[in-house]
């Protein structure tokens, strides 16, 4: 079986000299692979597209301490799925109740953007989780990347599943794959993802999960 995440892994080269290089600038950062967040019998999982230098790459923590966290812990606060509306720390004490996140890449890439060959390569550690997280219903893509990522841990074809903003999608195993507009800091400020929309994409993940049909 393979394991879901590991800490030491070193698979992608570019990776692995790219977060040397950035611990020897910020001593002080994680700088590893960063760990799924949340609750093991979640029955939402959000997938995202990879740490951020001066987020989750800083703080080991998913969304935490970066402007893309903003709008996602308030909106799952708001929804009962976060104990507080804002993520900090690694050890502030925020807890997610039926709510994961992970990421389709694991360890923060240059310019945000991870190669097809890393996403890839990553992509064994989400397909693992994938497949022991029993109490899951509702993957929530937060972005195309993440999308395309569960789509190749599903070995399902892409053109059959196009990724629109709150477009839902159904696996085949009882999960729906749910797309959102991620909710970094260009999508916001351009409002291209505004908190009405994203709030409308948590609330709808929450009922489907819940199995409950809205139209």
């Amino acid at each position: 079986m393979h394991p879901i995440f590991d800490a030491d892994c070193r698979r992608c080269p570019r990776l692995a000299v790219f977060l040397e290089s950035v611990q020897v600038a910020e001593p002080g950062y994680y700088c590893r692979p960063v760990p799924p967040f949340g609750d093991p019998l979640a029955r939402i999982v959000l997938v995202g597209l990879a740490p951020g230098m001066h987020g989750a790459n800083r703080t080991g923590r998913p969304f935490t301490g970066d402007h893309a966290g903003i709008l996602l812990y308030r909106t799952l606060y708001k929804f009962g799925l976060a104990s507080a509306p804002t993520s900090i720390a690694a050890d502030d004490g925020l807890r997610l109740s039926d709510a994961r996140i992970t990421n389709s890449v694991k360890c923060l890439p240059p310019s945000n953007k991870p190669t097809p060959a890393e996403i890839k390569e990553c992509n064994a550690y989400l397909k693992a989780e994938l497949a022991q997280s029993h109490s899951a219903r509702v993957l929530l893509a937060l972005g195309s990347i993440a999308h395309m990522a569960v789509l190749r841990a599903y070995a399902l074809p892409p053109a059959r599943f196009r990724f629109g903003h709150a477009a839902e999608h159904d696996l085949g195993d009882g999960r729906v794959l749910l797309d959102s507009y991620h909710c970094s800091r260009y999508n916001t400020q351009t409002r291209r993802l505004t908190t009405e929309m994203f709030e409308q994409v948590i609330e709808r993940a929450r009922h489907l999960a819940q199995g409950q049909a809205l139209p």
